[in-house]
């Protein structure tokens, strides 16, 4: 996928595009929340949904360039959040990449999942101009109100969204994830990209937040026991 977005006029309300999930939302059926709407099991708060509350058109495994790292709190799973930092660049030949799962929607779809994880009401259209011409756009402070345009697939930008600070911030309070959390996005990742399930938790286990907090082995085993969904 290539990293550097065309320059554009910017997308109608009706305009595809691929949302890139890298957290919880890599499952299609709490993805459908933010589209149709409604409280998901074990959630805090229930989602409005978006306008259009159509399912996605297509899904497609993606390696974003960059790595996941986990850091604040969250309300729902306790422990660090997942966070996207597309910048960093390790010290060798192999990029590091983020798996994700992107998903085919209209703009305006994009633009109220957006709202809903920033817990505000969904309904504005979110200018993507700067984010499809520069590849970035900053439109708030909030720790999901950064868009990145990652690359293209089949023609069509690819977007997601994450915090404004990097990995190695050291002003970034990075915090290692729950147990459920860490399954649901291991889960997410083994479905969409059929790794192993020592693989994924491997690759979980090198994000920062939960590196030296969470061994391959014990992610490993959170899905292999006996009773786990």
């Amino acid at each position: 996928m290539p990293p550097a977005p065309e320059a554009t006029d910017g997308p109608r309300p009706g305009d595809q595009l691929w949302y890139a999930a890298y957290g919880s939302n890599m499952h299609l059926d709490r993805l459908t929340y933010y589209l149709v709407g409604g409280r998901p099991p074990g959630g805090l708060r229930s989602h409005p949904g978006c306008r259009d509350p159509r399912p996605p058109a297509h899904s497609a495994p993606v390696l974003l360039p960059g790595r996941m790292y986990f850091a604040t709190e969250s309300p729902v799973w306790t422990g660090g959040r997942a966070f996207y930092d597309p910048d960093y660049a390790p010290d060798r030949r192999d990029a590091a990449e983020l798996p994700g799962r992107a998903y085919l929607l209209t703009s305006s779809q994009f633009s109220d999942i957006a709202a809903q994880e920033m817990a505000r009401e969904p309904g504005a259209e979110l200018d993507l101009t700067h984010v499809l011409t520069h590849g970035r756009a900053r439109i708030g402070p909030g720790r999901y109100e950064t868009l990145v345009c990652a690359g293209m697939l089949d023609g069509l930008p690819v977007l997601t969204f994450t915090a404004p600070w990097s990995s190695d911030d050291l002003s970034v309070n990075l915090n290692p994830p729950s147990a459920a959390y860490l399954e649901h996005i291991a889960a997410g990742i083994i479905d969409s990209h059929e790794w192993s399930p020592l693989r994924a938790a491997e690759y979980l286990a090198s994000c920062p937040g939960a590196s030296g907090r969470w061994k391959a082995a014990d992610i490993a085993a959170l899905l292999t026991t006996p009773g786990t969904p």
